[in-house]
């Protein structure tokens, strides 16, 4: 009897523990537990890794009003937000290439955001040096605002584009299923 209450009492701990775990660091990277998107506070839902070949290259918070394991946030007209913490300094050039890649191999069936709000996105991407954060936040009725640090960059209008944006993490293709896989609490 004594020895079934102490592993139970070992099971417990070991699953707070796992939760704490998951509330907030990844690969060294810290972030935090809450955001706020259009007037609602969202939690953090997941971190992942990207790596390209044997680098690191960010850790990737998706940030819910409610917990989901389901990809289909990525679509769903509710506030999100994605913040990638950089583990390496990238050029701009290749940030522009990564998502190009992304919304292309990912494409929205019903009805794709306009060419303009795309190039106006990418253009206002910059340079991630290591260290440095930026953040894709929708909010419905508002669109897509890109922070780097605590610097706003755009602000992207229309539920079409944040669609695609969340679905280059989330959709059938995304950077590495590992990514995918713990930005769901996986």
């Amino acid at each position: 009897m004594r020895t079934s209450r102490v592993l139970a009492l070992g099971a417990v701990l070991g699953l707070l523990s796992l939760g704490t775990l998951e509330a907030g660091e990844l690969s060294g990277v810290k972030m935090p537990d809450t955001m706020d998107v259009g007037g609602k506070t969202l939690k953090l839902n997941g971190m992942g890794l990207r790596k390209k070949a044997i680098f690191k290259v960010y850790v990737g918070g998706l940030y819910l009003e409610a917990a989901s394991r389901d990809a289909g946030v990525a679509t769903a007209d509710a506030p999100k937000a994605m913040r990638m913490q950089f583990v390496r300094t990238v050029g701009k050039d290749k940030i522009v290439e990564g998502f190009r890649e992304g919304f292309e191999a990912n494409p929205k069936v019903q009805s794709a955001p306009p060419k303009a709000d795309v190039e106006k996105f990418l253009a206002a991407l910059p340079e991630m040096k290591d260290g440095e954060t930026i953040t894709y936040a929708y909010a419905p009725g508002k669109g897509t605002t890109v922070t780097h640090g605590d610097k706003e960059l755009v602000t992207i209008e229309g539920k079409d584009f944040a669609d695609a944006l969340f679905l280059v993490w989330l959709g059938p293709k995304p950077p590495t299923e590992d990514l995918k896989k713990g930005l769901l609490g996986g």
